[in-house]
C-alpha cells in the first residue's frame, strides 16, 4: 500500500513531524519559491549535482531516480540511518548560496518546505519510476523523456549512469534483471497508470475538475 506523508504548510495548524523509517523509500520534491526558475543553464544543473553526490554520501542515502526540471527536482531516495531532511537541506542551502554568488538576490531560492512521500518500494516504485522521468514530457518540454537530458531515464535504458545512482537497486525492487531488464523498463513506462497511481500521483484539489496524468506538471 502507497503511504504518502503530506507536508503543505499550514498558518492554522501546526506542521506534522516528518515521518523517518530507515532504508525507506521517499519522492522527494523541492521547489523554487513561488515556482521561480532554479536552474537557468546547464552549468546550474551541473552545480546541483555536484552537491547531491557528497551530499548522498554524508547521509548514507541512495538515489534511485531523479528528474531536475528548470523550477523544481524529483528524487526517489532510499534513506538510510538519517533522516531525508537533512539531505534535503543539504541540498537546497548550498546549491542556493553558490547561486547567490553568481548573481545576488534577496528572499529565499526554494520553498521552506520540501514535500516527501513515504513510498511502498514494492508495490509503487514502477508508478514513481514512471511519474518522475514522464516530468518533462508532461510539462510538454520534449515528446520522449529519451530527449531530456537531466534525468536518470537515460540510465535506465542502459545509458552510462553517475556514480551517484543506483540503478541496480531500483532494478532488483522493480523484478528487473539481465537482458530483459531495457525492455522491461520501457514496457513499464509506457503502461497508463491504474486508479490507485493516479489518486496517489495526480492528486487535485477539491471541486477542480479532473485532469488527464499529462496534464499535470508535478
Amino acid at each position: 500500500m502507497l503511504q504518502l506523508v503530506s507536508l503543505k504548510e499550514s498558518s492554522k495548524m501546526p506542521r506534522p513531524p516528518r515521518v523517518h523509517i530507515e532504508g525507506g523509500l521517499y519522492h522527494a520534491v523541492l521547489r523554487g519559491n513561488h515556482r521561480q526558475t532554479v536552474f537557468h543553464s546547464d552549468r546550474d544543473f551541473q552545480c546541483f549535482e555536484h552537491i547531491l553526490a557528497p551530499a548522498l554520501d554524508r547521509y548514507g542515502a541512495r538515489l534511485l531516480a531523479y528528474c531536475w526540471m528548470t523550477n523544481h527536482v524529483h528524487l526517489a531516495v532510499r534513506v538510510g540511518s538519517e533522516p531525508l531532511g537533512a539531505l534535503m537541506r543539504m541540498l537546497a542551502s548550498r546549491y542556493a548560496l553558490a547561486k547567490q554568488r553568481e548573481i545576488p538576490t534577496t528572499g529565499h531560492l526554494f520553498e521552506r518546505r520540501y514535500r516527501s512521500r513515504l513510498v511502498d518500494a514494492d508495490s509503487y516504485l514502477h508508478a514513481l519510476v514512471r511519474y518522475i522521468h514522464l516530468n518533462p514530457v508532461r510539462a510538454r518540454m520534449v515528446k520522449d523523456p529519451g530527449d531530456y537530458p537531466w534525468s536518470s531515464h537515460r540510465a535506465y535504458l542502459g545509458g552510462t549512469a553517475p556514480a551517484w545512482l543506483d540503478v541496480e537497486m531500483a532494478r532488483k525492487w522493480l523484478g528487473y534483471s539481465g537482458d530483459t531488464a531495457v525492455s522491461a523498463y520501457t514496457q513499464m513506462l509506457h503502461e497508463p497508470p491504474g486508479a490507485d497511481e493516479r489518486a496517489a500521483f495526480y492528486p487535485r484539489p477539491p471541486g477542480r475538475p479532473a485532469r488527464r496524468p499529462e496534464q499535470d506538471l508535478g
